[in-house]
């Protein structure tokens, strides 16, 4: 469906209105008219793409009776019917929103101001605390006071997405933008994913306040399913931020460990609690895992950059500058001679007994760390050859 506006060149298409359809039968004509009523009555050139994921309901038919182009998707999934019909799409700019009459298209002339502004994506924003509107039974409570406030706060703390509503699926985006994204989710977490990226790619962005009306849909319920969908936006976070998955808790693993070194190796007594050799051993656990952790921070990334998942941003191109594959391994060995010489001071103390019994309280002293630095800097060794095999791509 193309829309003729007043401001485009004859045949020209400014805006592509896409939306993903799976047994929408109920609204997707409602859905086809407003955008495309909206387009006409803004003066803008642009075309209304409904794309099909394999309704069985004749959604598809109308949707083409309502005046709508109709993209067939086979491979399924949200993330891919949305794909399939950005890929079609001929606008420079493309709005998107689901058919189900929750989202008003026509706000869409709001996305569009925004996006001949400059910014590369316009968020929409349901809520009220990005200045949108919920209206009565249109959203869940456990969802508008729970479950999107709390995932909304850790993209903005986690990622620095400067939006209010990280859920909300109506939005607009330059298709050049889209591409630079290189987007990978096929499901549900798709809208989630671009937006998390738009943010770690630098990407201009703002957001609009729209309103949220109540499903139209009678033939069947919403597709979202909330504890499984807010399990997997939570796992993407993680899966885009190897600090919070991997480096902090790794950090934090270390520190407790030290700490336990610090209060066990001289036997402190606090409170009448004695810290002794066990107290060592739980604190090497915490240390050997948090530099685990720490390893697999530095290979998520390393593998993420250099496949195009995440940005190198200058913080981490700085770390991989001074933590080179020499420095790494030279490290590792310092360790390993240093945990060898503890063992081989145990060993000693073995032979000057004449091999008999050892006094455990004071030879385990010297055996959990001198285990533990030769666990660690073979760790280190091994580490850094494989961080460099993954660096090779990136460089």
């Amino acid at each position: 469906m193309t829309v003729a506006g007043s401001s485009m060149p004859t045949g020209e298409c400014e805006v592509s209105v896409v939306m993903p359809c799976l047994n929408e039968a109920d609204t997707i004509e409602t859905c086809v008219a407003k955008a495309a009523h909206a387009l006409r009555s803004a003066g803008i050139a642009g075309e209304v793409i409904v794309a099909d994921n394999g309704s069985t309901d004749g959604s598809d038919r109308c949707a083409e009776r309502a005046g709508a182009r109709v993209v067939r998707v086979a491979a399924r999934g949200y993330g891919s019917a949305l794909m399939g019909g950005i890929e079609s799409a001929r606008g420079r700019y493309v709005i998107m929103g689901d058919g189900d009459d929750s989202y008003d298209f026509g706000e869409t002339p709001k996305f569009v101001e925004k996006l001949r502004a400059g910014f590369a994506l316009v968020q929409g924003c349901r809520l009220p605390s990005g200045g949108g509107t919920v209206l009565p039974n249109a959203m869940p409570r456990l969802h508008r006071y729970f479950g999107n406030p709390f995932l909304t706060m850790i993209a903005r703390w986690w990622f620095h997405t400067p939006v209010h509503d990280v859920y909300c699926g109506m939005r607009g985006f330059h298709v050049d933008a889209y591409r630079r994204l290189r987007l990978r989710c096929t499901g549900m977490e798709f809208a989630t994913e671009m937006i998390l990226k738009a943010s770690l790619l630098g990407e201009s962005m703002t957001e609009v306040p729209i309103t949220l009306h109540p499903d139209g849909r009678k033939a069947h319920p919403p597709h979202l399913r909330t504890f499984r969908d807010g399990w997997r936006t939570l796992r993407l976070f993680l899966l885009f931020s190897p600090r919070w998955l991997f480096l902090v808790p790794g950090l934090v693993l270390i520190v407790i460990g030290l700490l336990g070194y610090v209060i066990a190796l001289p036997g402190i007594t606090i409170n009448g609690v004695s810290f002794d050799v066990h107290t060592l051993l739980y604190s090497s656990v915490a240390i050997i895992a948090g530099q685990q952790a720490i390893s697999f921070a530095l290979f998520t990334k390393s593998f993420a950059v250099g496949e195009g998942l995440l940005p190198l941003d200058p913080r981490t191109e700085h770390f991989f500058r001074i933590a080179t594959l020499e420095r790494g391994v030279a490290l590792g060995v310092l360790l390993g001679i240093a945990g060898f010489a503890l063992l081989a001071d145990v060993a000693l103390a073995w032979q000057r007994s004449g091999w008999g019994p050892l006094d455990y309280a004071h030879t385990m002293r010297y055996a959990v760390p001198g285990a533990t630095l030769t666990m660690l800097g073979v760790h280190t060794v091994f580490a850094s050859f494989f961080v460099s095999i993954l660096g090779l791509r990136r460089r």
